[in-house]
């Protein structure tokens, strides 16, 4: 290829991102962090921050190659979907003026010009909307200290910038840390990049920062949320107030129409577990169950998805549009989960067909992503029926609300060393209670307790799968 087809100066444009549809009808999203800065060189798909839904933080990938020339709304900004949240300046190729080759052809340019906006898919959502009708201003940039390069492909020759893709390179390697955090290192000093992420994935946190910079004590940070407030002259507000939004608010919602929608009713047993958890122990050691945790919830979730071919009709969901009753043939079950950002419920696809160590290996993976806050939509949309276990608060029982759509939520409680009765005589037992809250519409007081009492057979002899499947 000839040097005559190498364009050192390629012209740019200025592109808007719009605030992309996260899926599942939420209509705003709240910016939790950026993980690139204004003049970064950034990739299509490339991570550029993280936004919360209403449900959970996720991502934000670039829909362009080319560098950010601005961020338009801080961390900590609600953003309405369609909203302007950065800018960027991208490669021109339709500006690139003729090359030795010749200059374009007439067909070529009216295709170009007739060819109809399109939004272009990228991680989450879709990107912003190509703009219509007049151009906006371009001009001719020299990328300094770049070195072009040649590169094939679609229209033929065209150059790109290889000192772009090493600090595209560097902004994805960029240190994970929390808008406090980087914050604390400004403020002392600390270079974040020479810092070893204690957290969960390699993130940073206040205490790597502070070990970094020998500090003993942080500069003076705002109160937490929800802390009292200093008053001029001393003393404390009497109130605090908290906006609500994000998983809270959106929770909140949620709850209002179960209650106010479907009839709850609730029911309780109370279950001599002891066999249960005497084959926790066993599986400890069982080879097929190496390096996974078993615990009273994998065992209660296997025994509801058993009680479930019995009593399907709380595997299902009234739909009030169609006036129908919709019975699901799998089941997507929700585990409650609660996180610093409040209660999310993601739910496990097809759990049904998961075996018991399958089920220990996924629980606990979709445990820990919760904590991390990065679930995703498709996690937490879909459920067919949910477990809330309250036991690990020390809770005997309780009665859980419904979420929204489904049929049945059953809470587990703690289990407790009490007397009962048991080979005719009393002795310490392990005990714990049940509670099944259903939706009454489509669940009969009979079923739920059949359902119920199929669950507990489970749980006080392992052995009575065997007269169920």
């Amino acid at each position: 290829m000839s040097a005559a087809a190498v364009d050192p100066t390629p012209e740019t444009v200025t592109r808007t991102f719009l605030l992309p549809d996260l899926g599942e009808g939420l209509t705003e999203s709240e910016i939790v962090a950026w993980r690139v800065s204004v003049g970064d060189a950034v990739t299509l798909n490339q991570v550029i921050g993280e936004v919360e839904t209403a449900k959970a933080v996720v991502e934000l990938p670039s829909p362009y190659t080319g560098r950010v020339t601005a961020l338009l709304a801080e961390p900590g900004d609600v953003v309405a979907v369609g909203a302007p949240v950065a800018e960027f300046e991208v490669a021109d190729d339709a500006a690139r003026p003729p090359t030795a080759s010749g200059p374009p052809s007439d067909v070529g340019t009216a295709k170009a010009a007739s060819a109809p906006s399109q939004r272009q898919a990228t991680l989450v959502g879709y990107g912003a909307m190509p703009e219509s009708g007049a151009r906006p201003a371009r001009r001719a940039r020299a990328w300094a200290g770049a070195e072009p390069r040649v590169v094939e492909g679609g229209g033929g020759a065209r150059t790109r910038d290889a000192s772009a893709e090493r600090q595209s390179s560097a902004a994805a390697e960029r240190p994970r840390s929390t808008p406090p955090v980087r914050k604390l290192a400004k403020d002392l000093g600390v270079d974040l990049a020479a810092v070893s992420g204690s957290g969960v994935r390699g993130l940073i946190t206040r205490a790597d920062v502070l070990a970094s910079s020998g500090s003993l004590s942080a500069p003076e940070a705002a109160p937490p949320a929800g802390a009292p407030t200093a008053l001029e002259g001393g003393g404390v507000a009497r109130e605090t107030r908290t906006p609500i939004k994000g998983v809270r608010k959106a929770t909140a919602a949620a709850m209002v129409a179960s209650a106010f929608t479907a009839p709850h009713a609730s029911e309780f047993l109370t279950v001599d577990v002891t066999p249960a958890m005497e084959l926790i122990g066993r599986l400890t050691s069982n080879r097929a169950f190496a390096g996974l945790k078993v615990t009273p919830l994998t065992l209660v979730a296997k025994a509801l998805l058993i009680a479930l071919t019995r009593n399907p009709t709380l595997n299902s969901r009234w739909d009030e549009d169609a006036q129908e009753i919709v019975q699901y043939h799998y089941v997507n079950l929700g585990i409650a989960a609660a996180t610093p950002r409040g209660l999310i419920v993601p739910n496990l696809k097809d759990a049904q067909d998961l075996s018991l160590a399958g089920l220990a290996e996924a629980i606990a993976q979709l445990a820990q992503t919760a904590r991390d806050g990065h679930t995703n939509q498709t996690e937490l949309s879909g459920g067919t029926i949910s477990i809330t276990n309250i036991g690990v608060f020390g809770i005997d029982a309780g009665t859980p609300i419904l979420s929204p759509g489904e049929a049945a939520i059953l809470a587990m409680g703690q289990v407790r060393r009490l007397p009962w009765e048991h080979a005719g005589e009393v002795a310490l037992r392990q005990v714990m209670t049940l509670s099944l809250s259903f939706d009454h519409r489509l669940v009969d007081g009979e079923q739920a307790s059949r359902f119920l009492a199929d669950v507990g057979a489970i749980l006080a002899d392992p052995g009575m799968v065997l007269t169920m499947v």
